[in-house]
């Protein structure tokens, strides 16, 4: 089973962030611009205060008729940012979003933001480990392991 440091291993490793005092459309520049759907928002040094999504620019931002070039991150992000650590497991994170409705996980070590999970980076993760292992089951399949052909001699001549 793969954690999550042997995930961000595999992927690029930039992490945007954000500050609280950032305004909204300068964020949504940068979401664009990185081609990313989620900030993280942290303070000065790293830690995680938040995060903000493509769903909360739609979902908030619209429902305050509020004007991107006006508004701050602080007022629409996601203050409650469920985070895992770098031991967790890939199986953990597919739970803990799929109980949640998130798409998103930050990853903190020693208080610090050291990488960010997407769902997407998880069902990849899963997949592969999933195609590898059905692999190793054809590969077993196909190709009788020796010690259970000796085996089998042995039982096909007692047999006889």
């Amino acid at each position: 089973m793969s954690s999550v440091r042997d995930l961000l291993r595999t992927k690029e490793k930039s992490v945007w962030t954000t500050k609280t005092d950032t305004i909204v459309y300068e964020a949504i520049k940068l979401m664009v611009d990185k081609n990313v759907g989620a900030l993280v928002v942290t303070s000065d040094n790293d830690e995680v205060l938040g995060i903000v999504t493509e769903r909360d620019l739609v979902r908030k931002l619209l429902l305050k008729e509020s004007p991107p070039q006006e508004t701050r991150i602080e007022e629409i992000m996601s203050r409650r940012a469920l985070c895992v650590t770098p031991e967790h497991n890939v199986d953990a994170c597919m739970a803990l979003m799929a109980e949640n409705q998130i798409r998103h996980l930050p990853v903190v070590e020693n208080e610090r933001l050291v990488g960010l999970v997407s769902v997407r980076d998880v069902v990849r993760t899963i997949v592969s480990e999933q195609e590898f292992m059905i692999m190793q089951l054809e590969d077993y399949i196909m190709a009788c392991p020796p010690h259970l052909k000796a085996q089998s001699a042995l039982e096909n001549g007692a047999a006889a």
